[in-house]
């Protein structure tokens, strides 16, 4: 029988491919001459916006750079305007004089050097009856600062801050930040531009202003610095169109003021307004261009808006933007003489490389060791048909027989059974045969189109499993006997569910899989076992859990723990937290076990280990960290752990928790790591005590030093006698052996006066205070009707 199959999509022979080598190379020819002369001309309009593209990527670096620093200035008022409001609280007698302020304020200016002066304002009433006002500015080297006249609150620009009102004195939303125009101020000789917002005490009224004054003449350095062509000129224009621009430092002055007064007539407002002065930063205005006309001499002018409410732009002679296509239309002649003697060259290439890809695609479908077609036919077959069934087969234990008696032995596997399949196909009723494949590895697929049920598919697996028994091969004196699972998909599903063809693949290499995972000879998938959504929910997990260890978003949750005898917080127990996109918790039950199954169960553990470490290091308190079965059983992390607690004041705080104890079955390198980090100062403890038979054998076995009771006893204390003796009886037996407890889960005031009254050492739970990302040490008391935990107290972060 010959099991070759010829090659889909090859050419019925060789006259017919010179035809059309021919007809590809006249049309490549003739097509590349057509394109030459068209890019010929279109080569210049390219540069040109090449050109343009560069200077708008120019321009827009700048007004990043403008609103970069506009955004320093806020963050500076912003801080500053946070310290008047530190003062404020802090009252009269302590803080609140002018010298004070004059101090804070010279230090504000020393620490950021890009203002030149900054004042701070407070209303009658803020202190004590007066108002308060203090000026700081720079003089030379020095910061001078003085106390500012009491009228300052009948201004104008301090009623509208305070007020809320806008330039007509109406009645506004209030704005976070208030840019002013370019002003003389006199007290400096000088023109600044000044960002002044609002103070507030702690029920949101205003009590007053600061403001922070930008020199003129350092925002004219400043947009200087765009460098374009030699005769690019920037302008930034105020809320009252009054022009701060490069062009003032220009030795041509004459020049320099014909165009800083065209633009300023030009009147350049935004269609699309980025925002009102004041809105919150970080918002983008689109950039708009004008042509501008001076003296005859044409100006491009690119602008927008900055995050301050200014039109930052620059200015660009036109002549200097088509100087760089001179070259280009020299060059053109040049080009036209060298394509024709490309076009030659590349000719005789493609003709070969033509010749070259006709013969690959012979093999481009076809499997080299069986002559079969492959995986990639296969993905183009099942989308050519909306109904169809598919049958993927593998050969149980081939990795041994390659391994045991050579790859050659394995191919001549493959190209025996595929011999005999092929055979079994082709005896099948024309309407019902179907097409092998030949998949990766030690697989292969049968295609059917047309609609299979159940039973068809059922008798077709049937058939295939003993037509693979009856096979018997030889190899160098040795007869092998094959066996095979495979996995059956169909687009009719066995509950009428429809399977789209191009999941016909996927959806067979999962029932594959499930019948290696039950050892059947075979499986149909069924969409309604939701296998599918189970392998996607998994991959999308797994996804989330990869880029939350790259983007540090595994973070530690704290649990206080309660001493019952003093009501004081003592310790905390560290749990594992991924925090989504927008900084929420997610419970670790939706990601450990997909980092079990992909490998990063290690790496979430030392994560946990390493931020705990970081966060106790700087206090007092005694911190629990999780350890599994398999953390015990890990040889690396051990040193891991022993290498980062060197610190003895550290480590006689840390308390290991052993959990999944009932699946311990080597004690040996589980006691090693428990001596080693004992002899550290560490402690150990046993989770879940009470609920498996062997935890009493564990505590004798692992020398733990805390029992933690499990919650499913604790939290019955108020309702169950039997939990309230079986938890009596589990108290009495640490404390003949010394051991110290914990009741977990105590989620309401009766379970925690149920704890008292047993005598455990200490409390965990809902009524004592949840996981939080932060050190909690004041106690949360739960409502008895709701089991909600009510706060009694402002609760204190570490």
């Amino acid at each position: 029988m010959n099991t070759s199959v010829k090659p889909p999509g090859s050419m019925p022979g060789q006259r017919l491919i010179m035809v059309v080598l021919s007809l590809l190379v006249v049309l490549f020819i003739t097509g590349m001459l057509l394109m030459s002369r068209l890019n010929l001309d279109f080569a210049q309009q390219t540069l040109s916006d090449l050109r343009q593209r560069q200077i708008i990527d120019t321009f827009q670096a700048n007004l990043d750079r403008i609103n970069a620093h506009h955004q320093k200035m806020e963050q500076n008022t912003v801080g500053l305007a946070r310290t008047g409001e530190l003062f404020h609280r802090l009252g009269p007698n302590q803080n609140g004089n002018s010298a004070s302020l004059e101090r804070m304020l010279r230090e504000g200016l020393n620490d950021f050097p890009d203002a030149h002066g900054s004042g701070i304002w407070y209303e009658p009433g803020a202190f004590d009856d007066e108002p308060v006002g203090v000026l700081a500015y720079r003089q030379g080297s020095d910061i001078r600062a003085t106390r500012a006249t009491s009228d300052f609150v009948n201004r104008g620009w301090y009623r509208r801050l305070v007020d809320n009102l806008d330039d007509a004195g109406q009645a506004t939303q209030p704005r976070r930040f208030y840019w002013t125009s370019a002003y003389f101020k006199r007290r400096i000789e000088n023109v600044v531009v000044s960002l002044s917002t609002t103070m507030r005490d702690s029920g949101g009224r205003s009590i007053g202003v600061v403001s922070t004054d930008w020199l003129a003449d350092d925002i004219i350095r400043l947009i200087s610095g765009v460098e374009i062509t030699p005769g690019t000129f920037s302008f930034l224009l105020d809320s009252e169109n009054r022009n701060l621009s490069s062009l003032s430092q220009a030795n041509d002055v004459e020049r320099a003021q014909q165009l800083m007064d065209a633009v300023s007539a030009a009147q350049l407002q935004l269609s699309i307004p980025l925002q009102t002065v004041g809105s919150p930063s970080g918002a983008a205005a689109a950039m708009e261009q004008r042509t501008l006309e001076v003296a005859g001499e044409r100006f491009a002018l690119f602008y927008s808006e900055t995050q301050a409410g200014m039109v930052f732009g620059i200015g660009v002679p036109q002549a200097e933007i088509d100087a760089v296509l001179l070259p280009m239309r020299a060059s053109n002649l040049r080009i036209v003489a060298l394509i024709g003697s490309i076009l030659i060259v590349l000719s005789a290439l493609i003709l070969y490389m033509i010749a070259g890809t006709l013969r690959q695609l012979r093999n481009l479908y076809t499997d080299p060791l069986t002559r079969l077609p492959n995986r990639e036919r296969l993905l183009v077959d099942v989308r050519r048909r909306p109904s169809a069934s598919l049958v993927l087969l593998n050969i149980d234990g081939f990795k041994e027989i390659n391994n045991f008696y050579g790859h050659q032995c394995g191919d001549h596997v493959i190209v025996t059974l595929s011999t005999q399949m092929l055979a079994y196909l082709h005896k099948q009723p024309l309407s019902r045969s179907g097409r092998l494949y030949r998949m990766p590895g030690d697989e292969l697929a049968i295609w059917r189109p047309g609609q299979d049920d159940e039973s068809q598919l059922v008798r077709l697996a049937d058939d295939l499993q003993a037509l693979v028994a009856a096979i018997r091969i030889q190899w160098k004196d040795h007869e092998l006997t094959l066996h095979v699972s495979m996995g059956l998909a169909s687009t009719r599903s066995p509950r009428g569910d429809s399977i789209a063809c191009e999941d016909l693949l996927p959806s067979a290499s999962i029932a594959l899989e499930h019948a290696r995972m039950k050892q059947a000879g075979y499986m149909l998938y069924d969409p309604a076992d939701r296998a599918r959504e189970n392998y996607e929910h998994n991959i999308v997990w797994a996804n989330k859990l990869k880029a939350a260890l790259d983007e540090n978003r595994l973070v530690p949750f704290f649990q206080p723990i309660m001493n019952i005898a003093s009501g004081r917080i003592e310790k905390f127990e560290c749990l594992v937290r991924m925090l989504d996109d927008l900084g929420e918790p997610i419970s670790p039950s939706m990601f450990l076990p997909i980092a079990r199954k992909i490998r990063l169960y290690r790496s979430v553990t030392r994560r946990m280990i390493d931020m705990s470490l970081q966060w106790f290091a700087s206090n007092d308190y005694e911190f629990s960290l999780n350890l599994s079965s398999e953390d015990l059983l890990d040889l690396d992390l051990h040193e891991f752990i022993v290498e980062r607690l060197q610190d003895r004041s550290l480590a006689e705080r840390v308390i290991f928790e052993v959990l999944e104890s009932e699946s311990i079955e080597n004690y040996e390198p589980v006691r090693l790591f428990i001596d080693r980090v004992k002899v550290l100062g560490c402690r150990i403890a046993i989770d879940d005590f009470g609920t498996g038979y062997s935890n009493f054998e564990h505590l004798l076995r692992l020398n733990v030093d805390i029992i933690k009771i499990d919650g499913s006893l604790i939290r019955q204390l108020d309702t169950d006698a039997n939990a309230v003796s079986l938890t009596r009886g589990i108290v009495q037996f640490a404390r003949e052996l010394k051991l110290q407890t914990v009741a977990e889960f105590v989620h309401s005031p009766s379970i925690l006066a149920q704890v008292r009254l047993l005598g455990i050492d200490f409390a965990q739970g809902a009524c004592i205070g949840m996981p939080a990302n932060a050190l909690i040490t004041d106690v949360l008391l739960a409502d008895t009707a709701t089991n909600k935990p009510q706060d009694t107290s402002s609760s204190t972060a570490v």
